[in-house]
């Protein structure tokens, strides 16, 4: 008879399965908070529905639709990601995930993945229920190809900007500034008004927004429209947000 070998066999787990594990970890710690799920499908649901009753004075539903999915990958890319890891580094979470064999390049990549998990399912939610709306978008190729690269783009970009805040600030301040940026760019930056509805002075100023572009972009492709000139302006965005973040940003408080 083989004897039994119960000897511990401690070790990491393959480098692979420690960000999913993490990624999805994380994926379900913001879908259980009440305030993330109230700026993620609550809110934006509610102006959807809300241009569907007012019959178009918030903008058709081809223009309404994409222009709500662009504030969904706003909060969730940039509120959501910087109150979060704001209160991570405040109580010593970040510090002590990166001394675990996850390590920082982990931690990041798992905070990505968590980020990309929501958001997939923030979309399908959305997606849904503006079709059931009345959403018809214009789904022509080369056009949703390019708002794929355009919406991976600002999910990058707003992340780099969130750990930014958060890696410079105290988690309260950061808490009040984010959900300060998320209201006023949400209402001001290009997000749900087209560019074109603002004052003639304040266009070219948005134009060159993060948030504008997202906006734009996304309204263009619902169109059948390619985004091709705010696809420039986030590439040019991303260099600056991903600087920023790796100058910044601080894993301890």
């Amino acid at each position: 008879m083989t004897a039994l070998d119960l000897r511990p066999a401690a070790g990491a787990a393959p480098a692979v399965r420690r960000v999913l594990g993490h990624g999805l970890t994380e994926a379900k710690l913001l879908v259980r908070n009440g305030e993330q799920l109230l700026v993620a499908l609550v809110i934006p649901i509610g102006v959807l529905v809300a241009g569907r009753l007012l019959a178009g004075r918030l903008g058709e539903m081809q223009v309404l639709a994409p222009s709500v999915l662009a504030l969904a990958i706003w909060s969730s890319a940039f509120t959501s990601t910087a109150i979060a890891t704001g209160f991570e580094r405040r109580y010593g979470v970040l510090e002590r995930l990166a001394a675990t064999p996850l390590r920082r390049s982990g931690l990041l990549a798992g905070k990505g993945l968590s980020v990309g998990l929501v958001l997939l399912g923030q979309l399908v939610v959305l997606s849904t229920a503006a079709v059931l709306l009345g959403w018809r978008p214009l789904l022509r190729p080369v056009p949703t190809l390019l708002a794929l690269v355009l919406v991976l783009l600002a999910v990058s970009v707003f992340c780099c900007l969130a750990l930014a805040l958060a890696g410079s600030l105290r988690a309260e301040a950061t808490l009040a500034l984010a959900n300060l940026i998320y209201l006023l760019l949400a209402g001001c930056g290009g997000l749900v008004l087209p560019v074109e509805r603002y004052p003639g002075w304040a266009q070219p100023v948005l134009e060159w927004l993060p948030t504008a572009a997202l906006g734009e972009g996304l309204r263009s492709w619902s169109s059948g429209h390619a985004p091709v000139a705010p696809l420039g302006v986030l590439a040019l965005w991303l260099v600056v947000a991903g600087l920023t973040a790796w100058r910044k940003f601080r894993w301890t408080s």
